[in-house]
């Protein structure tokens, strides 16, 4: 039943000029380009709303799909507020599943496939088939193939044809191999009577291309269509809607260009960009007031996608002036872990909610050193999308491997060497995969590893296994309602009052194997959805050297070059000429990392104050022992000797020394300083 006309002009009285037209815009066909935080789905909600009101839609035969069950739950919770209850809003798997089960039994006969809830049984099922080794996260990779290669109507017999073409790659498989292990999967498939979530799509599309009395019965049931996140939408789910509207055009698709971050998975924003020459007479309408994050966050985000090719909105922010965004470098990862952290501190103490603030990275594997820089200062974390860094499968399995290699050795073996040989029992090399996906994600979790075994190369084996399991159980405690670590993919959608954005350097934002002009430009629009995610406060960060002491020879992502001031360039910047560390004793270069942050040979007399040395590690020691942890947490013996040769008398003279930090000055800095004197 239409609302009185008393409601519809209040549907109408709460948008601003630009929704109001989407609102009043009932006949298709409708494109709305909505930048981030322009209140997209206000818009479309009060369209559908204003629709039912009017009399023009009849709330059941309304299909508005999105690509989440959060975003569909949320759509159907506004639109019940809004006084029409009965439009059906569903992902576009949820609506075709409901039309496969209803209609499958009197069309085909006999029961629907199983739906699978995962493909990997059924790629271990192929492998084997095909004697094909395989270890968890090349499954995981195959599987993410397959899924792209059905989104995109990519048979297997055309696999390896399309793969090349489009430059696709799965670590250690070559294009003809995925595509066997793609022809093996379906005929596992289909031998035990399974579908997977591609098939839902695919099948349903088959039956409405083939059976015109179903096709009939779906648009007799559906007549006006919304969709949500058009950016993303993939080539079946395309295909689908086509036949879904089978040739009318009341359809109203929303969505943003700039946030178009899914391409590796199979979405397409041509469909966007392309929707008015589908569609002749497309009404467009552009939405750019944002409503989410300060002028400062919304003039940063834009002119970082000024140097893009995207054809987006410029947005507009409707807030008033918040706090500046801040860009803030750090001598290596260690550094700018423990900066957010503090910052993070702050922000608690000044009232904002744990929940309230996100630190975002590009890869999971980045997560480690905040997890330990928050867990150690007692701040609650949540990661999202994502398993704890030390709860990780092929982490907890390296851990496992290294205590037994410590338990078992001599004694004459490095912290480096058992470590390494822990690794290579879980199939690490020091070569990183040349691609993307759970491969190369196993790859990073076990080089940090490495990376920490790389700084505290100077204490014994024993310490470093007694320093993980204390972070284990630091991180592993539960926090309800903690701040938010997640990667750039995992916050698309989402929103906090503060956003840290950290490991922004070239060669992680972005990628280093985001090597064509596309794929960097897919990172510039990661940055930005990032950079959006901030209503008020938003730091970006990133790390001259990955490890104390390492060499500084990274410089802030080129899409950061319009925005930085002057005084955060010249830091991390990329050299003129590479510099050469030297020994300051006998002048030769210096080789290790370890000798890096010493700053003289391993083999070299030492030229600091051999008894404040002593007195040093007798006092570290006292405050490991009342920490309860190894003596190389408080500080290693290079930061120590680095001490003792330069006698610091003042808490500025402690910061310049590597492996002194902001956290690590504030906890003993008046004690350094005491020994010191």
């Amino acid at each position: 039943m239409p609302l009185s006309p008393g409601v519809a002009i209040d549907l109408l009285a709460a948008l601003d000029p630009e929704q109001r037209e989407v609102a009043e815009a009932l006949r298709g066909p409708v494109r709305v380009l909505a930048g981030a935080g322009t209140g997209k789905t206000r818009a479309i909600t009060h369209r559908i709303a204003h629709g039912v009101a009017q009399g023009i839609y009849v709330p059941t035969e309304v299909l508005a799909v999105t690509f989440t069950t959060r975003a569909a739950g949320e759509m159907r919770g506004r639109l019940h507020r809004l006084g029409a209850p009965g439009v059906q809003a569903r992902t576009f798997h949820s609506a075709a599943l409901r039309q496969l089960r209803w209609f499958w039994p009197t069309t085909y006969g006999g029961e629907l496939p199983t739906l699978t809830e995962s493909k990997i049984p059924l790629v271990v099922g192929a492998a084997r088939r095909l004697r094909i080794q395989t270890d968890q996260a090349l499954l995981r990779d195959v599987a993410s193939e397959i899924e792209w290669a059905k989104v995109s109507n990519v048979g297997p017999d055309d696999y390896a044809r399309v793969a090349g073409v489009r430059g696709r790659a799965v670590a250690g498989l070559d294009h003809e191999t995925v595509g066997r292990l793609f022809a093996g999967y379906e005929e596992v498939k289909r031998s035990q009577s399974r579908m997977d979530m591609e098939d839902v799509l695919l099948l349903t599309a088959g039956m409405l291309a083939d059976e015109e009395r179903v096709a009939a019965q779906v648009r007799a049931q559906y007549k006006w269509f919304v969709v949500d996140e058009f950016q993303d939408v993939s080539p079946i789910q395309s295909a689908l809607l086509d036949l879904w509207l089978g040739g009318r055009d009341e359809i109203c698709v929303v969505g943003d260009p700039a946030q178009t971050i899914y391409s590796f998975a199979g979405a397409d924003a041509a469909y966007l960009r392309d929707f008015p020459r589908k569609f002749p007479g497309t009404t467009s309408v552009e939405l750019s007031r944002n409503y989410r994050s300060t002028p400062e966050v919304v003039e940063a985000a834009n002119t970082v996608l000024a140097g893009s090719g995207s054809t987006s909105v410029r947005l507009r922010a409707q807030r008033p002036g918040g706090p500046v965004v801040r860009y803030t470098p750090a001598a290596d990862e260690v550094a700018e872990a423990d900066a957010v952290a503090e910052a993070v501190g702050g922000l608690l103490r000044d009232g904002v909610p744990a929940s309230e603030i996100a630190v975002l990275f590009r890869i999971n594997a980045q997560s480690e050193a905040f997890e330990d820089a928050l867990a150690s200062r007692g701040l609650p974390y949540v990661v999202r999308g994502a398993t704890r860094f030390f709860e990780r499968p092929e982490v907890k399995q390296a851990v496992a491997l290294l205590r037994a290699a410590v338990r078992t050795d001599d004694g004459d073996s490095s912290l480096l060497d058992l470590v390494r040989a822990a690794l290579a029992g879980t199939g690490w090399t020091s070569e990183a995969p040349t691609t993307r996906g759970q491969t190369r994600d196993r790859w990073e979790s076990l080089q940090a590893l490495m990376t920490m075994a790389e700084e505290a190369a100077e204490t014994s084996p024993g310490d470093f296994v007694a320093d993980l399991d204390r972070r284990t159980a630091e991180q592993h405690a539960p926090a309800a309602g903690g701040v938010t670590l997640a990667t750039l993919h995992a916050a698309k959608g989402l929103e906090w009052d503060a956003v840290f954005l950290a490991g922004m350097h070239d060669g992680a934002m972005p990628l280093t194997h985001a090597t064509t002009d596309a794929e960097i430009e897919e990172e510039r629009r990661l940055l930005y959805v990032g950079m959006t995610r901030a209503r008020e406060h938003l730091v970006l960060s990133w790390a001259s050297a990955r490890t104390p002491g390492g060499r500084g020879n990274r410089r802030p992502s080129r899409f950061l070059d319009a925005l930085l001031p002057d005084s955060a360039k010249g830091v991390g910047a990329r050299p003129k000429s590479r510099r050469v560390a030297n020994c300051r004793e006998c002048g030769r270069p210096l080789s290790s990392a370890a000798e890096k942050k010493r700053g003289r040979c391993a083999d070299c007399p030492a030229s600091y104050d051999e008894e404040l040395f002593e007195r040093l590690r007798v006092w570290r020691k006292e405050r490991a022992d009342e920490e309860k942890v190894p003596a190389f947490v408080v500080f290693t013996d290079a930061t120590l000797q680095l001490i003792a040769e330069q006698r610091p008398t003042s808490s500025a003279a402690l910061l310049r020394i590597s492996g002194v930090g902001p956290a690590k000055l504030e906890r003993y800095g008046e004690g350094l300083l005491e020994v010191v004197r």
